[in-house]
């Protein structure tokens, strides 16, 4: 039987083996790790066994007590709707107005609807609902539809341009630019449009688009540029614009303008919710008590 050789040293014994000069010192895990180790070793069998664990090709091991994450989470979901359920009944048996009138129902209808556009809406409105270009902000009162609650739930209901809804709102700008209008007849129009909103313009330019926009736009916009709500006309007196208020943004629209789709959230989240998320829109700031005249 061999002498241990021992490091000169530390004085621990070696095990053998040596690389380029260099001795494994034999130092064994210290007993209560090795112990721990085995211990999770055999924690983790008896789990995999107990709880689901291991995958299959379609689902996945059960585990003998039946437990299951997903049904916990229907039945959290489930209490917190029951938890509720005096408040939603509430809501959903009073139209807007009343429920406005209800300081603790207003607030719980609120609550509701923030947390459905946080869900729903601000993909296109922002987490602020500042809106972006081409996505509206609904922090200001500028409303192509009015910003009353029924208006705004109508349109949340129905949507904007939304084909698969029967009661969609709709709003068409023609394409000014296919032959209606040459190009010098829209530079006047934009250059009358900019004079409508306060911006530096071309006066004799925009002198020439006054009639033009009389015969064109009126209709939609108004003699003022205030606007017509009956037709989804934008307003364009003001310092709010959808994609731009500079000239080339005004050309480019009145060319080939945009339209805009909104889903009709109707066909997806319950008269409930829908009636949160118009008293959330409204709260924002921009709601109106009345039409403005």
């Amino acid at each position: 039987m061999s002498e241990i050789e021992r490091d000169e040293i530390s004085g621990t014994s070696t095990t053998g083996h040596e690389w380029d000069g260099i001795k494994e010192l034999n130092t064994p895990l210290p007993r209560w790790w090795l112990w721990t180790f085995y211990a999770t070793i055999v924690w983790a069998l008896v789990y995999s066994i107990a709880y689901p664990a291991w995958p299959l090709i379609n689902s996945a091991t059960s585990g003998v007590l039946g437990y299951s994450s997903r049904q916990d989470v229907v039945k959290e979901i489930a209490d917190a709707a029951a938890a509720q359920s005096e408040w939603r009944d509430r809501i959903k048996a009073n139209d807007l107005g009343q429920i406005s009138q209800d300081p603790k129902l207003f607030d719980f209808a609120r609550a509701g609807g923030a947390a459905a556009f946080k869900v729903n809406c601000v993909q296109c409105h922002g987490s602020g609902a500042a809106g972006g270009k081409g996505y509206p902000n609904l922090n200001d009162d500028d409303w192509l539809w009015g910003g009353t609650y029924e208006e705004i739930h109508k349109t949340l209901k129905s949507g904007i341009r939304y084909a698969a809804d029967a009661e969609t709102r709709i709003s068409q700008m023609p394409a000014f630019g296919d032959g209606m209008l040459n190009p010098d007849e829209i530079n006047s129009t934009a250059e009358f449009v900019l004079a409508l909103s306060g911006q530096p313009h071309d006066a004799e330019a925009a002198a020439k688009g006054e009639p033009l926009y009389a015969a064109n736009c009126v209709a939609c916009h108004g003699e003022r540029g205030q606007g017509l709500r009956e037709a989804g006309g934008a307003r364009l007196n003001d310092a709010i614009w959808l994609y731009g208020g500079d000239k080339a943004a005004i050309v480019a629209q009145i060319t080939r303008p945009r339209q805009g789709v909104m889903p009709a959230w109707g066909h997806r989240l319950d008269d409930v919710t829908l009636k949160e998320l118009a008293i959330y829109v409204y709260s924002l700031g921009g709601g109106e008590t009345l039409q403005p005249q």
